[in-house]
């Protein structure tokens, strides 16, 4: 059969029943091999591997690794014991008639591409367009397409229209360092890239749209850790007239809908749990609890109100009871000992329940006999059973610790079952939270967050604001915020009332965001909605342990793009252009 000197096929497309046709293929070469005369090359495309061979001992002279070549030739059986099952085209190979060198490779490869996720991750951002090569981190992308073509396809089942919200814009309080952007004709004055596009969904809500969502891009100039990068992606979604419950089931639908699609792990069951704020930090001390780890945090304040034992008086005393690993060596308990000093705490005490009923360890000798009977009676212990006590003046700082070490005992146990998610909706956080450091109080969530009485709760606990809680919720998985939202506060005195709280006067609030403090007067609608992480839910489904590996460009760890050379200096002409005088302060 004649070869279509037009198009190449894809490898993939090759198997046993395009044995004896003629064909075009088009790729990379991945290896060449010399067996005594016989040349095997192996290509590779964007969908598979194909062998081929040549019986001109000088076709392949001077091609090297990841060269791009056309090859035109025949396809045949190969022999049966030479099959390769890895390969969906292992049963044939390609006998080489004629091959074009399209574009040579001439630099000595930085790493192998086969195994390029085991090279340096410096490296392997400086030359991401070879990384992209693995098939492994290819598969990556593939399935951040498909992820975002069905998120699309249910957002508009849903109802929901899809809208491009401006990616140059104005400062707003979303948490985090803006980037800004100077302006040419607007000399000393800034863009700032969105953190989120939370003003504009909400005008969105007032022009009408109901129910909004995209794919967006968000900005925010933070340290880099595993789950957060300087842009990542959301799927931003609002929606008008709705009650808490009803943007929580479509937060489930989704997570559920996505998790089960693409994912083979066990995915927890809707409705998924739903946890107060207020209750993670006491059980778990954190607001985003891995669930699939069963150990509890206890709080012991009471129980030990009367102690004598110093680093106890007057703090608030955590507890985790873990059972059946009294019999641990010394080694074990000691390296639990070095965590604890690892995230900065003092020290860290436990005691043993001994088969006789009493208990051993190092602080046994500071409770008296009425504490022991309380905490084995109060707190279940059982045989072998390990209390660990977690104390501090501080009762945040107390439930960070606690939560910290339950997570440390939770993989040293071997509690956490990797084939498992564990969602679940953290609800009801407090709409501020006090900043010891300002001595002052901060919005805890949200700013513009509902709270649940409305504008009256600020009369209600003006003397105790801790005590006002907001509808903002976030979906949590395996220790993992996996969404933020809340029901927006559509009431102007009642916004203006919560920035007053945190040292705002109305007319600031009114001038800064002054878009939003216009439109509502004009008839704002209740709505509500959320914004689940795309980067995030890739990050689980690949069990990637961090975000940079389902991203295509990202920047390194230390926020530098090692690959475009960012970021860079400008020229003396455009710092000109744009006003703007470059002082660059040495560091001490």
């Amino acid at each position: 059969m004649k070869a279509n000197i037009y198009r190449t096929i894809h490898i993939e497309d090759i198997d046993a029943t395009k044995v004896d046709e003629e064909i075009v293929v088009s790729g990379w070469i991945q290896n060449i091999r010399d067996h005594g005369g016989v040349l095997f090359l192996d290509l590779r495309d964007n969908t598979e591997v194909l062998q081929c061979v040549s019986n001109d001992g000088t076709m392949f002279d001077g091609l090297a690794k990841e060269s791009v070549v056309k090859l035109t030739g025949k396809i045949r059986k190969r022999d049966e014991e030479t099959y390769n099952p890895k390969l969906k085209t292992g049963e044939v190979e390609l006998l080489v008639s004629e091959l074009e060198l399209l574009a040579p490779s001439l630099h000595e490869l930085p790493f192998q591409i086969q195994t390029s996720k085991e090279a340096n991750e410096d490296i392997r951002l400086k030359y991401r367009y070879l990384d992209l090569r693995n098939d492994k981190v290819k598969d990556n992308f593939k399935l951040r397409s498909d992820v975002l073509h069905f998120l699309r396809n249910k957002m508009y089942d849903l109802g929901f229209m899809e809208v491009q919200t401006p990616i140059l814009t104005t400062s707003s309080p979303e948490g985090a360092r803006d980037f800004v952007v100077p302006s040419r004709n607007f000399k000393g004055k800034f863009y700032a890239l969105p953190q989120a596009p939370q003003i504009y969904k909400e005008l969105l809500m007032v022009g009408g749209v109901e129910k909004y969502f995209q794919v967006a891009p968000c900005f925010r100039d933070e340290d880099a850790r595993r789950d957060r990068t300087l842009e990542f992606y959301q799927l931003d979604l609002e929606m008008s007239y709705v009650t808490e419950d009803e943007v929580l089931e479509v937060g489930e639908d989704i997570f559920y809908e996505t998790f089960s699609k693409f994912s083979n792990k066990e995915v927890s069951p809707k409705p998924f749990r739903r946890i107060a704020y207020r209750d993670a930090m006491e059980m778990y001390g954190t607001d985003k609890p891995d669930l699939r780890n069963p150990l509890i945090i206890q709080d012991a304040s009471e129980t030990l109100k009367d102690t004598t034992f110093g680093p106890f008086k007057n703090s608030t005393i955590k507890v985790i009871v873990a059972d059946e690993i009294g019999v641990n060596s010394n080694s074990w308990f000691n390296e639990v000992v070095d965590y604890a000093s690892s995230i900065g705490m003092p020290g860290i005490g436990y005691v043993t329940l001994m088969e006789d009923g009493s208990l051993k360890g190092p602080i046994d000798k500071f409770l008296s006999e009425e504490e022991r009977k309380s905490l084995i009676e109060g707190f279940n212990m059982k045989t072998n059973s390990v209390m660990f006590f977690i104390a501090n003046k501080k009762k945040k700082q107390a439930q960070k610790f606690a939560g910290q070490i339950r997570d440390e005992l939770g993989r040293k146990m071997n509690l956490i079952d990797p084939n498992k998610l564990e969602l679940c909706i953290i609800k009801d956080f407090p709409m501020f939270e006090y900043d010891e450091e300002k001595k002052k109080y901060e919005f805890c969530h949200n700013p513009f967050s509902l709270p649940h009485g409305g504008i009256k709760d600020y009369e209600t606990y003006k003397d105790n604001v801790d005590d006002i809680l907001a509808y903002q919720y976030d979906f949590v998985c395996n220790g993992n915020e996996m969404a933020s939202g809340a029901i927006r506060n559509h009431d102007l005195d009642s916004m203006a009332k919560g920035f007053e709280i945190v040292g705002y006067t109305r007319e600031e609030v009114e001038q800064r965001f002054s878009s939003i403090f216009t439109a509502f007067k004009y008839g704002c609608p209740p709505h509500g909605g959320m914004a689940p992480g795309i980067d995030r839910i890739l990050m689980l489904i690949k069990d990637e342990p961090n975000l940079r590996e389902v991203q295509a460009f990202p920047t390194s760890a230390s926020g530098a793009d090692n690959m475009m050379g960012g970021p860079t200096e400008l020229t003396p002409l455009q710092l000109k252009e744009l006003g703007i005088k470059v002082e660059v302060k040495k560091s001490e």
